[in-house]
């Protein structure tokens, strides 16, 4: 418990302390006008009130991320903690605050236009495809896993395959009108509710913990690998994959520049950007440590709290592990019927409010790269069909596969955008670059390392993975000094 009370402590310190110094850092300017003021159009560009926005912002990088990934997570150990409030403070937050200020700053821009305006065009043709690829696939699955669910709360409505298609058919109409309308005409209505409800699912969960039984695990079994299953990933780079959204996801970056255009103030930046992010590291921990300790108050499936949480988490149907299994049954133990209506909410709702906010972020991506006004409905429209289109295709692929190459493109992504801002960083004076060097070098090695590791990927021997990926990682940095001098002989 010590540690876990500890972990939350350092999370809120980082918000006020590190995030404090990282709006230093960029210069956030509250008499600069933001693009909701200098480009209002009434579709994307809309002045906001901030409460708004940051459930808005809060809602669209969470959803379900930051409750699975915690949850599967923690059965690598406490060493899940670490990274939840090392990667939160250090990585993820300097990652969604650095990409929307720097959006602001680039009139509302998109992820590959702000990479791209920092590594060149070679990069951005290559983040646009990755960042395209990326948002349908959150699509797709965000629309499998909601359809799955609703399927099984009313099959008694009739035929299961029947139930399947109809309910996916009404996601993607929603989907559709989200992508389309003005964001304050859907999204800006029922998201601040929806936000509000996961952080009241947190909160409650958040009190079973120090009031049900069962033991939370310590820091000083940080360094050992808990996993039960017959052939773990280890610990690095296994744990930064499987808990993205609670730490460094690089989905977050392309959620960012939407509210970039909405936000009023650049000040605002921090509560909202960094803030938010701080907040799905709260979520994460509070989930990451509810399962285990709900784990170990279980008298069967397993001899340790992680055993029991696998076998707990284990569709019997399926024989695969779904975390929504667990955070329905602890909602149900720990929180009442109160509990049951949040864990369908969060388990129902919170994928839908990623998926649709995905396939806007695809829409706009487009849309700036090929310079089409989104003023008309009939451009929104020209933009998005063919996105849903291929997002229905991948429907037919496997949920697993999908999953899997969503997670390691998701920090991949993340890796660019780190690069993009320690570059923009190294434009000014002294080593503020830091910020984003030193993240970046983590993920670089992170992603190369699970690469050359994975099942999805080359299958090499673990050690190898890490030393290539960490060799990696060295030439990056190799090549960013390199620049660096370049850059600096042509100031002066």
């Amino acid at each position: 418990m010590t540690t876990f009370v500890i972990s939350v402590l350092l999370l809120i310190g980082g918000y006020f302390i590190y995030g404090l110094f990282v709006e230093k850092v960029f210069g956030a300017d509250n008499n600069n006008k933001t693009p909701c003021y200098t480009s209002q159009d009434g579709v994307d560009y809309i002045p906001l009130p901030t409460w708004k926005v940051f459930l808005i912002q809060f809602l669209n990088i969470a959803g379900t991320g930051p409750i699975f990934g915690a949850i599967q997570g923690i059965l690598f150990g406490p060493s899940a903690y670490l990274w939840i409030v090392l990667g939160c403070i250090f990585g993820g937050a300097v990652h969604d605050y650095m990409s929307g200020m720097i959006s602001i700053r680039k009139n509302g821009a998109s992820l590959p236009e702000i990479v791209g305006g920092e590594l060149g065009k070679p990069v951005k043709i290559l983040n646009l495809l990755l960042s395209m690829i990326l948002m349908i696939l959150v699509g797709a699955v965000f629309v499998t896993t909601p359809a799955g669910l609703l399927t099984n709360l009313t099959q008694s409505w009739g035929d299961k395959t029947t139930l399947a298609l109809i309910w996916t058919g009404i996601i993607f109409v929603y989907y559709l009108l989200a992508t389309l309308l003005p964001i304050d005409k859907l999204i800006g209505k029922i998201y601040p509710v929806f936000g509000l409800a996961l952080l009241i699912m947190a909160v409650g969960v958040m009190y079973g913990i120090f009031a049900f039984d069962g033991n939370l695990p310590e820091i000083t079994d940080a360094l050992t690998n808990h996993h039960p299953s017959s052939n773990p990933l280890p610990i690095f780079p296994g744990l930064c994959i499987t808990i993205a959204c609670g730490a460094v996801s690089g989905f977050h970056a392309t959620q960012s520049p939407m509210m970039a255009r909405c936000l009023k103030n650049e000040k605002l930046g921090r509560p909202v950007f960094y803030g938010a992010m701080i907040t799905e590291g709260l979520v994460a921990l509070i989930w990451a440590a509810a399962a285990i300790k709900f784990a170990d108050s279980l008298g069967t499936g397993g001899d340790t709290p992680y055993e029991k949480l696998l076998s707990a988490m284990t569709d019997p149907d399926t024989g695969k592990l779904n975390p929504a299994i667990i955070v329905n049954t602890i909602s149900h133990s720990w929180l009442g019927s109160v509990g049951a209506v949040l864990a369908i909410l969060g388990v129902v709702a919170a994928p839908i409010t990623s998926g649709d906010t995905a396939l806007r972020s695809a829409r706009l991506i487009l849309a700036d790269f090929l310079k089409i006004k989104q003023d008309k409905i009939a451009k929104r429209l020209l933009l998005a069909l063919p996105i849903f289109a291929i997002s229905f295709i991948l429907l037919n692929i496997d949920f697993q596969v999908l999953w899997r190459y969503f997670a390691w493109l998701n920090q991949t992504l993340a890796v660019f955008t780190l690069w993009a801002i320690t570059v923009y960083l190294a434009k000014k004076k002294g080593f503020s670059f830091m910020i984003g060097l030193v993240p970046a070098l983590w993920m670089t090695a992170v992603c190369t390392s699970y690469i050359f590791l994975a099942p999805e990927g080359f299958s090499l021997n673990p050690d190898l993975s890490v030393y290539i990926g960490v060799g990696v990682a060295f030439i990056s940095m190799m090549i960013f000094i390199a620049c660096r001098n370049k850059l600096i002989q042509k100031i002066l």
